[in-house]
Parts: C-alpha cells; structure tokens; sequence
C-alpha cells in the first residue's frame, strides 16, 4: 500500500462538519456494521462492493466537483486506505479519515445508532477463529489427533491475514446474510 493517500485528523474532520463542508463522506464498512452505528451524513459503500468507476460517475451526478473532498472512513481506517487507492485516480479529493468512526465517535461527530447494534465483522472472525481453534482442540483429544489439523489450519491463516492485511474469513462472513 502506498504512503499517498491523503488523510484528515478526525479532529478537523469534525470541525469541518461542524462548519458544513463535509458533504461528499463515504463509510466503506459493511451494511450491518453501517446500520450499527454510522457517522451521520454517511453514505455506505461496502469495500467488497466498490466499482470505482461507477462510484465516481455517481458522485459526479450527485454534485462531486474537481476541488471538493472526498472523505472515506471505515471502523479505524484500513479498508478506507484500500477503498482510497482504488479511487484515488478517479477522484483527486480523496482524504481518509484517521482512526475511522471509532476515533470520530471520541472527537463528538454526530452518528446514527441502531437500537440494537451487530456484531462487527472483525468480533464474528475472532468468535469463528477462537470457536474453530477450541473445536479442533477437543475433536483432536477426544476423537482423532488429525483434528489437530483444524486448529493449525486457522492459526495458519490469523498468521497469513495478519502479514498481509487480508482476512479470508472476514471477506466470507461479510458475505453472510445476517452482514447484508
């Protein structure tokens, strides 16, 4: 990942919004984690959905102009810097905002909350990682040491997604029906 991605300080984004110029603000979560809890003003466009072109011709439609900002948050920012060098070359404005919602929620922006929030994508991978990993321990006390095999299956790839910044089991249960 490259190092030209232009970021704001969720601090000045808040000053910013306060003021009113943050109008074009995409959050790139997915759709249960967006519905748990949004920045206000928010329009969601889940990473593992975004077509950059057609995103860009959409926001040209809906008012984007050369010089506007652009601003991209996710939950603490790293799906927003993926979502950012995709857009990038589409759209010169492109900021991420450091820290994602978790540090605009600490700067006081305004948010939208569901009554009852989802568990986010990241808490469903440490459930499934941790539940398969204790699976595999007892089937491999219990029943046959090849079930072993689970557990270092899955410390393999929490060893992988952490190297490459990419999660296998966050890409399949993002696409689960109850993150839709």
């Amino acid at each position: 990942m490259t190092t030209d991605i232009q970021t704001i300080d969720a601090g000045a984004f808040a000053d910013k919004q306060r003021q009113g110029q943050t109008h074009f603000l995409l959050d790139v979560r997915s759709p249960a984690e967006f519905r748990a809890e949004h920045v206000a003003g928010a329009r969601n466009v889940p990473l593992d959905q975004l077509q950059p072109e057609q995103l860009a011709a959409q926001l040209v439609a809906d008012g984007l102009q050369r010089g506007d900002e652009l601003y991209l948050l996710c939950q603490s920012g790293m799906r927003a810097r993926k979502a950012a060098e995709q857009l990038k070359q589409l759209l010169p404005g492109v900021r991420v905002i450091d820290g994602g919602t978790n540090a605009c929620v600490a700067c006081g922006v305004a948010t939208n909350k569901a009554k009852s929030a989802a568990i986010s994508i990241q808490r469903q991978v440490q459930i499934t990682a941790g539940s398969l990993v204790l699976l595999g321990v007892i089937l491999g006390a219990t029943v046959s040491p090849a079930w072993f095999g689970l557990s270092a299956f899955v410390g393999a790839g929490l060893t992988f997604a952490g190297i490459s910044n990419t999660c296998a089991m966050a890409l399949l249960l993002t696409r689960m029906p109850w993150n839709k």
